[in-house]
Formats: structure tokens, sequence, C-alpha cells
């Protein structure tokens, strides 16, 4: 492979440049890691820019006027992101969903949209394509993402008092135009709509019944989120953590609930139904019961890093290979020879070990949600 140099414009996180097996094998769908987990779904961010400065992802005293966000040269272009889902979904993906930052300041993002829903797995089928929003912009962008082929959207969504939503978003943004966001997007067609609720004790936990109230009878999943210790800038405390058990105790003392069996292998959110058919939520318990063990994710970041686990702090640096020329064959070899020596088991690990306890060696940069994505 001819070496051309390529000017290094961030060096935000630790990033190998992937060895390319000698032996090249065309992808087979099958590739496994060493857990037997498959590979199905590929987490693509497409900014780390964002709108908002919630505490728990992007707080603004890390994140304000003087931080520097990555340069426009550094993001992958369309046709790369593109080119490398391609990739992997001959390994065997066959979700994608777009993430950031938000990704709806990424500008024309129905372009990508477009590009990707083309692509289809190798039994013809095409690919489940979702997307993950604030719903700060999606009520006058909601049309034109299904136009381009975008099936479903989760928002991002952590109570519905004014007062409380505005001090989490610290922009005093109004819930009133993120609910007119989902009100149109279920218009359109972005369905079944998904609500995620990062609950974080002495803080939202109060919002619990309002939210579950109201979301009942209408459509939407409602998806309750363990506060987690991503990165190292939200200041996580075990102290802060609600258990997704005691979510469920507070909504089934006023809505009785029944756990229901999975969608598929792998799904991160434990599902409950209403037993009087108002509808479904979930909890995501990721730090008090671990899912690695299914975990079937990789993610790729904003300029082109592959993260094995939401806490890693280590990448695998995929644009390297991209922009040095090398083939689809060769980034498929890469990228296979890369999955099958995945032993990343973060949460289980942290499981085992006294409460507020960092499995991050001294020296080590955990990567932050604002960049890779939740």
């Amino acid at each position: 492979m001819a070496e051309k140099f390529i000017p290094v414009a961030d060096i935000r996180y630790a990033a190998r440049v992937p060895h390319i097996p000698a032996q090249l094998t065309a992808p087979t769908g099958l590739l496994s890691d060493t857990l037997a987990r498959p590979l199905r779904d590929l987490r693509i961010s497409v900014t780390d820019r964002c709108n908002f400065r919630c505490s728990y992802c992007m707080p603004s005293e890390v994140f304000n006027k003087d931080y520097a966000f990555l340069p426009q040269t550094s993001l992958l272009s369309f046709e790369e992101i593109t080119r490398l889902t391609k990739i992997f979904v001959a390994h065997g993906v066959e979700k994608i969903r777009l993430t950031g930052g938000e990704p709806l300041l990424r500008k024309h993002l129905e372009v990508l949209i477009e590009m990707l829903a083309r692509l289809q797995t190798p039994e013809g089928k095409p690919l489940d394509i979702t997307l993950t929003t604030n719903a700060s912009l999606l009520a006058r962008k909601a049309q034109s993402l299904k136009d381009a082929g975008l099936q479903r959207v989760t928002v991002s969504l952590d109570g519905l008092d004014d007062a409380t939503f505005r001090r989490m978003n610290d922009v005093d943004f109004p819930v009133a135009d993120v609910l007119k966001g989902i009100e149109v997007a279920q218009k359109v067609g972005l369905a079944p709509l998904k609500i995620n609720m990062v609950v974080k004790r002495g803080t939202n936990d109060a919002e619990i019944l309002p939210m579950a109230r109201h979301f009942r009878n209408s459509g939407v999943v409602l998806r309750f989120i363990e506060y987690m210790d991503v990165g190292a800038t939200n200041g996580w405390r075990m102290d802060e953590v609600m258990p997704s058990t005691q979510v469920i105790e507070r909504i089934n003392a006023e809505f009785p609930v029944s756990a229901i069996d999975p969608n598929y292998l792998g799904e991160t959110a434990e599902r409950w139904r209403y037993n009087d058919g108002g509808g479904e939520i979930g909890v995501i318990s990721s730090v008090t019961h671990a899912f690695c063990g299914g975990c079937n994710r990789a993610r790729l970041s904003t300029e082109g890093k592959l993260f094995l686990c939401l806490f890693a702090s280590q990448g695998h640096d995929l644009r390297a290979l991209l922009r040095n020329g090398a083939g689809d064959d060769q980034i498929a070899g890469a990228v296979g020879h890369i999955w099958q020596d995945r032993t990343d088991r973060y949460s289980e690990l942290r499981a085992a070990l006294p409460a507020d306890t960092s499995l991050t060696k001294p020296g080590e940069k955990r990567v932050e949600m604002s960049y890779i994505g939740g």
C-alpha cells in the first residue's frame, strides 16, 4: 500500500492504525468476537457538536465557548461513512444508528441517509436506519428525514417540567419545542418512536411518573436509562444513580406492568408492558445490571475511529486506512481482525468492584459520550 502524508488536524483520543492481515478473506457476515458476540449494530457519530449542555453528557463548564471542537477536515465525509458502512454490513451489521453530539446539526444529513438507504445486507434486505436526537430541530426536519429513508427516531427527553428540563439542558431550551418535534415525527411516520430519559437521582427522578403518564397510550416507547459513568467530565457518582428496579417499582405502584421478552438478541432495554394495554416502557440498567454478554455494537466516531465499547479509551483509526488508499478488502480484513480480538466487557467487570471504582488505568482518557454517541 503506497504511503501518503495526511495532516493530523486533531488527536483527541488514543487510536491505533489497524493492522491489515497478510491473508485477506472475504467477509461472511458471521463475524464474532472472543466471547462469541456477533457484529450486528453500528452506531455512527456524525458530529461532536451539540446545542444542549446536559450535565451528564456535555457539561457547560467543560464544553464552553473556548472548547475546541473537531475541525471540518477531521470529519468523515458522507462518502467515507457510506464506504465504511458497506464494509461493516458485509461483516453482518443490520442496524445503523446515527448519533452525535446532536446529529441534526450536521449539514445536509438527509444526503447521507439517502446514501445509506441504498445499501442492503448480503441477503438483499434493507438496513434498519435510525437516529438519536434531542429533537430541538426535529419538527422542521422530520419530513425530509423520512423522505430520505430514515425509518425511526429516538428522542432524548429528561423530563416534562419545563424548569427541570431547561435546567438539565442548560441552554434554556423549552420542553414544548421537543414535544412538538415528537408530534411531527409521529405524524410523518418515523415510528415506532422511542424516548430515552436519563434518570439522575435528586435531579429529575420526580419526572418518572409524569413522563409515564404523558406517554401512556401514545404509541411511544418510553425508556429509562441509569445515569452512566461515560467519559471523565460529567462528575458521575454512584449515589446519583437510581437503579432501574426502583424506577419500575414507582411506575408499577400506579400503573401495574409485566415483563415481556426482548425484541432481539442483544437488546439493551428490558421491556415492560402496562397490564391495562396502555403500551410499553423499557429500562436500560447500564450500571446495576450489565448487558455486556449480548453486546453486538460497534461505534464509529465523527473522525473515523472505531470503538468497541462505550467505555473505551482506545480506538482504531479507520480514517487513516481510508485516506492512505487502502482497498475495501484490506479495510474489511482489518475490521474483521479487530472484532475477532474484541474482549470488552467493562460494565460486567465494574459490577464486581466496589461502588465508584473505575477500571480506567492512570493516564488513560476514556472516550466522551458526546464524541462517540450513546
